[in-house]
């Protein structure tokens, strides 16, 4: 009885929340109307001050002669004394303001929304706090050829209001809940007594019991529900014992949603396969329209085809725990599979394809890199050996060559330095998660510091650095891999773009969400077939010169990633002029208010 009543209440619940809904709805829109009506009349009356303030100056020539204090006249032809009356000079300097004394000292209103919205268009409206008096107000600006007149009123609205004016709506509203309730009340109980008696059918047949086969239900969609329901429970009965030993079988290998999984009767006929099964087949097989039972006339996998082939006509008996398999690796256009085979009991078997391409390409690229950093730590440490075994081996040598070796020797070693450094800054890039704490980042003030840290070399190589963008400039991003942006850029463009050159950093565009930077010196330049490859890790145009230079051939590599892992892009491209222009955007750092 409890739970019957439990459901009747939910169904009223459910209905009575609808209808609701419904009606706040309805509330909700009737106070949009109230505002926007309200609105309308604010629009209006303000209108009519700032035109009445326009005739005022134009016919006293205020604007001309700079007197604007007759305006304060005005007052007493305005009804109200919460309308506030201000003048605006075409680039935003207050000229009046009939709520502040010191309205010359007011900060400069160009950037108000309302401002702003009346250049382009008839007139601007906006309902904000005011930073001057701290009230909110509703305000109304308009462009008078050179001066903006905007009228403003304290916006108090209240709820209450509307709902005192909309009493009988109200009533009306409440009276329509009360027939409601009724009628959910007796639709509910009839609705409940239906669903009780089916609910009771499913809690037997659930228990194993036998349920009232004269059970009776209404004449209506509910009942004509309820006996189709005991004729597919009569039918899923019968073939539950036939459904078993699939289902298990089925059920054992669902779980792997990544993989090709089809399965075969003894016959190898398809009895299951899933889309990723018929795909890889498809890219192994090199055709576009192999069907799964195609699969053993696929060369690629002749050996799992004779595994099955033996098996099949064996009259051996397996067993659950040591069911027959096979394995194997298929390498087709780049991509790597691993395919197993796995024959059950009853001489159905299943096929496995795990696509492995991007782990076999992870621990290749992986083995190049160690090859890679292999080589280029060579260089170095051999060269600092053969420097220090001269030292070691000529005891009477000139302490100038000695002074040279030891440069020489120490010049490898901070190579090596910056080796290491870069790999493991690359590295930590890649793996970095949430290690890089993302902050408000000064590039102005930063491309300032980059620039003081290079300008030995600038001076040197007779170097014109100009930068195009914000001192405040701010960015949504980690200092340090900001800087290393700016500084890999840079010493890329002093290494390699030549001497008396000139080397630009712009900020050339922003929207809602990105910065735009554009760094590009006039210089030499790179072929194009090489564009498309500089960002690769130890990639060098001119190996030799770059090893001479002092490049790790990482400096590029951090700097595409440092600004992906930023959230940002970066694109490089050869200048019409000459030189070279990288193209990167980085995220937009917003104030939260």
């Amino acid at each position: 009885m409890f739970t019957k009543d439990s459901f009747q209440r939910k169904l009223f619940f459910y209905y009575f929340s609808l209808f609701a809904v419904f009606t706040a709805s309805v509330l909700i829109y009737q106070y949009q109307r109230e505002k926007e009506y309200r609105i309308g009349q604010l629009d209006a009356s303000l209108e009519s001050y700032a035109n009445l303030t326009d005739q005022y100056i134009r016919h006293e020539k205020i604007y001309s002669t700079g007197n604007f204090s007759k305006l304060d006249s005005l007052k007493s032809l305005i009804p109200s004394d919460e309308v506030r009356i201000t003048v605006i000079n075409h680039d935003g300097k207050v000229l009046y303001d009939s709520s502040v004394k010191d309205y010359a000292h007011m900060e400069n209103h160009l950037q108000r929304p309302e401002i702003q919205k009346s250049i382009y268009s008839d007139f601007g409206a906006n309902l904000r706090k005011s930073h001057t008096t701290g009230k909110d107000y509703y305000y109304f600006a308009r462009f008078y050829q050179d001066y903006f007149v905007r009228a403003a009123a304290v916006y108090n609205m209240q709820i209450q209001h509307f709902l005192q004016a909309e009493k009988t709506f109200i009533i009306f509203i409440l009276f329509l809940f009360f027939v409601i309730w009724l009628v959910l009340r007796i639709v509910s109980r009839r609705m409940g007594d239906s669903i009780n008696k089916l609910k009771d059918f499913a809690v037997t047949i659930r228990r194993g019991g036998t349920y009232d086969r004269n059970i009776q239900f209404p004449d209506d969609e509910l009942g004509v529900i309820s006996h189709e329901i005991i004729k597919l429970y009569k039918q899923l009965r019968r073939t539950k014992d036939e459904l078993t030993q699939e289902k298990e079988k089925l059920f054992s290998h669902l779980f792997v949603l990544n993989e090709g999984v089809a399965f075969f009767s003894s016959e190898k006929k398809t009895m299951l396969s899933n889309n990723h099964f018929i795909q890889f087949i498809n890219i192994i097989s090199e055709e576009s329209t192999i069907s799964a039972e195609q699969v053993f006339q696929v060369k690629a996998l002749d050996a799992i085809n004779l595994f099955l082939d033996e098996i099949l006509q064996s009259e051996t008996e397996f067993f659950l725990h040591d069911l027959p398999r096979t394995e194997m690796n298929v390498q087709v256009g780049g991509r790597y599979f691993h395919v197993q085979c796995i024959v059950f009991q009853d001489k159905t078997f299943e096929i496995i394809i795990t696509d492995n391409t991007k782990l076999v390409k992870q621990r290749l690229m992986k083995q190049q890199m160690t090859s890679n950093i292999a080589h280029e730590l060579k260089t170095p440490i051999a060269s600092a050996r053969g420097y220090l075994e001269t030292i070691l081996e000529s005891p009477g040598l000139d302490p100038e060559k000695q002074r040279h070796f030891i440069e020489k020797a120490n010049s490898q070693v901070n190579r090596l330095t910056k080796l290491v450094g870069d790999i493991a800054l690359l590295n930590k890039i890649e793996e970095a998660g949430e290690y890089y704490a993302i902050e408000k980042v000064t590039v102005g003030k930063l491309i300032s510091e980059v620039v003081d840290s290079f300008q030995t070399m600038i001076n040197r190589k007779s170097v014109v650095v100009e930068v195009d963008a914000d001192y405040d400039l701010a960015v949504k991003g980690n200092y340090s891999l900001v800087f290393s942006i700016f500084q890999n850029l840079m010493e890329n463009a002093l290494n390699y773009a030549g001497e008396n050159i000139t080397i630009t950093i712009k900020h050339y565009l922003e929207d809602d969400k990105f910065h735009y930077f554009a760094f590009s010196d006039n210089g030499v330049g790179i072929a194009e077939e090489h564009l498309s490859r500089i960002f690769e890790r130890f990639y060098r145009i001119d190996s030799g010169r770059s090893r001479k230079l002092g490049g790790t051939g990482l400096g590029l590599a951090i700097v595409k990633h440092a600004v992906v892992y930023q959230k940002g892009e970066i694109t490089v491209r050869n200048r019409k002029e000459g030189g070279l222009e990288f193209l990167f955007s980085l995220p937009r750092f917003i104030e939260k208010k």
